[in-house]
């Protein structure tokens, strides 16, 4: 049960349970590889529930005394939030200086967002992506924290200055008002080929804190007691609340991060479907209630706050202390197992050692005069006090052993050099000369980097020293986090700039699956002058399988499109990769380049279309 601190007896039967779903949704989406695209949905039902908590609280405080006491609040929040987030953060900067390497880049920047509750702002300033593959940070998911907290300082003073002041029903007329318009910036303002600012940003993500208000406002007043509930609506809300929970799981399991569906209504459904959710709760002894306040719901409910902080650094110290084993298939399976085992683990620890004896204010009881000692003081907080003083000094020394740059992002540095550096080549014409007639047919010959125009993201700016050795003059463009939505739009420009050049090797696969149109739309844009060579992805991510069965398809789909198989090539080398297990140094460069190169000699070898106006879409086999 969730009992409303300052709110007399009232209770939410099941509420735990719905924090159970959602924290496990998350945790399944980061340990679980490509197992639940849309397990990320999961922080939006915290952020309902959380912006439904808050208000009631607040809401009630103020019938019952006739006045909120702020700072009362804020403390509550506080001895709630901090201590867990304390311990985590000082543990967790000690074992990432153990292990060193990439993972303790940037820690100083993830210390001040943590300090700050300012993480996702730090993030969107950084240009990281919640769902890229670039360097993770250790910290990453205390954006959410961030945006939450940044929610309890201001709401609060919102309800106090203003909304009290009103009519009930013109709360929530307005508090409606500020979720449509948080909800329509995120649809507005995303950008298809990088989500991270409307993900992150408070002011497009907090349509669900809103929704959790406007039930609040609402329910404050509904009726307490099960009779005063007509018999149908006691029956039928909690039908309605298993199917909205059916849908919220139903959406986790296809509603991809990388989809723009995604951020154009679809984080506002789940946002609504949980608001229905916490209302078939409402009602006094709601049989869906009573499910959800189950055992191991319970038990993981009340923890859902330490297992969600807990969760993603233990993978990135796990991945890190493992550096050889996969990102995907059994080894990463087995990655998310042990960062599990530790998590729960650690959350059940900080819980019982941390954040109930904080929260209830245990240290001040358990220091008691006794017989002839003047204090007594338990174990345990011997025990906590000790691994916390050994703790802070391992944050300073992974504080000082910051290397400043990751070796992923030195090697995307070299290769943005490199293009930078690269002499202009002029472009050839985009049709070959045809040979004067009866001489004899030579032995194809792959076109020279002169004619090759290369759109890229992160990994190939690992590959672009190499790229330009193997193929001098080839023509890069390249981003990290660029995903294949952008390629229609790249093409474009340099067809206006008169720039495209024969050949066009595209390595867009890395940031988030593709689609049959998009692939389509580059085909018409290229034309039938030129030829596309399309590289596969080789990435941990649930959408590398059907990203690399989308180029495939389109390869054998055309004739002037050839697939450069990276995914495969490299796979008898995944220990010469980085330990994102997508980028690589010197070797993987020059196994990517062969790769490409192969890719050409197979454009050379192609034969020509029976007559130059033919289709040259290759017939499907029936």
């Amino acid at each position: 049960m969730t009992r409303l601190p300052g709110a007399g007896p009232y209770r939410v039967v099941g509420l735990d349970g719905v924090r159970a779903i959602a924290v496990v949704l998350v945790i399944v989406f980061h340990l679980g590889p490509g197992a639940l695209v849309g397990g990320y949905l999961g922080v939006d039902v915290f952020f309902v529930v959380s912006g439904f908590l808050i208000t009631t609280l607040l809401v009630r405080e103020r019938d019952e005394t006739g006045r909120i006491r702020l700072g009362s609040f804020w403390l509550r929040r506080a001895r709630r939030l901090l201590p867990a987030l304390v311990v985590l953060v000082l543990v967790c900067c000690s074992a990432a200086w153990a292990i060193g390497g990439d993972v303790l880049v940037g820690i100083g920047r993830q210390l001040i967002g943590a300090a700050t509750f300012s993480t996702n702002w730090l993030l969107i300033a950084s240009g990281s992506t919640y769902f890229g593959t670039g360097l993770p940070e250790l910290f990453r998911n205390l954006w959410s924290l961030a945006v939450e907290e940044q929610f309890y300082l201001v709401w609060p003073l919102l309800l106090v200055l203003v909304l009290l002041r009103i009519p009930r029903w013109l709360r929530i007329a307005i508090v409606l008002l500020l979720a449509a318009a948080s909800g329509l910036a995120m649809a507005l303002l995303v950008d298809p080929t990088d989500s991270t600012r409307v993900y992150y940003g408070t002011d497009t993500h907090a349509f669900g804190l809103a929704i959790g208000a406007v039930l609040a406002f609402a329910a404050v007043r509904w009726p307490m007691r099960r009779i005063a509930w007509p018999r149908a609506v006691r029956w039928l809300l909690p039908v309605v609340g298993v199917f909205a929970l059916l849908a919220l799981i139903g959406l986790s399991v296809v509603l991809d991060g990388a989809d723009p569906d995604a951020y154009r209504g679809g984080l506002v459904l789940v946002a609504v479907l949980t608001a229905a959710v916490i209302t078939s709760l409402l009602v006094p002894g709601s049989w869906l209630g009573r499910a959800l306040e189950t055992g191991p719901f319970r038990w993981v409910g009340r923890r859902s706050y330490g297992l969600y902080l807990w969760h993603w650094p233990v993978l990135l110290l796990v991945q890190s202390a493992l550096p050889t084993w996969q990102r995907d298939g059994w080894q990463g399976w087995a990655l998310g197992g042990i960062a599990a085992a530790i998590t729960v683990v650690a959350s059940a620890l900080s819980y019982r050692f941390v954040e109930q004896p904080v929260r209830r204010f245990r240290f001040r009881r358990s220091a008691r005069p006794s017989g002839r000692a003047r204090w007594r003081v338990p174990v345990w907080a011997v025990a906590i006090g000790a691994l916390l003083v050994v703790a802070g000094a391992g944050s300073t020394l992974a504080l000082a052993a910051d290397p400043g740059i990751g070796q992923t992002q030195q090697q995307v540095e070299a290769g943005r050099k490199a293009i930078r550096s690269a002499s202009p080549a002029p472009t050839p014409d985009a049709a070959p000369t045809p040979g004067a007639s009866g001489t004899p047919t030579p032995v194809p010959t792959p076109v020279g980097g002169n004619q090759v125009t290369a759109i890229g993201d992160s990994v190939m700016l690992a590959a672009a020293p190499e790229l330009q050795a193997g193929l001098p003059g080839i023509a890069i463009d390249a981003a990290v986090s660029r995903s294949m939505y952008a390629a229609p739009g790249i093409i474009q420009a340099d067809l206006d700039a008169g720039s495209l050049r024969k050949v066009v090797l595209i390595e867009l696969g890395t940031n988030g699956p593709i689609d049959h149109a998009t692939l389509e739309q580059i085909h018409k844009l290229v034309g039938p002058d030129r030829e596309i060579i399309v590289v596969s992805a080789q990435a941990p991510r649930g959408w590398t399988p059907g990203v690399n069965a989308a180029l495939t398809a389109f390869a054998d789909r055309y004739r002037n499109v050839v697939l450069a198989n990276w995914h495969d090539a490299v796979q008898p080398y995944l220990s010469e990769l980085n330990r994102d297990q997508i980028h690589f140094g010197g070797a993987g460069a020059r196994l990517f380049t062969s790769v490409v190169k192969d890719a050409l000699q197979q454009l050379a070898e192609l034969p020509p279309p029976r007559d130059e106006r033919d289709d040259l879409a290759l017939p499907i086999p029936v």
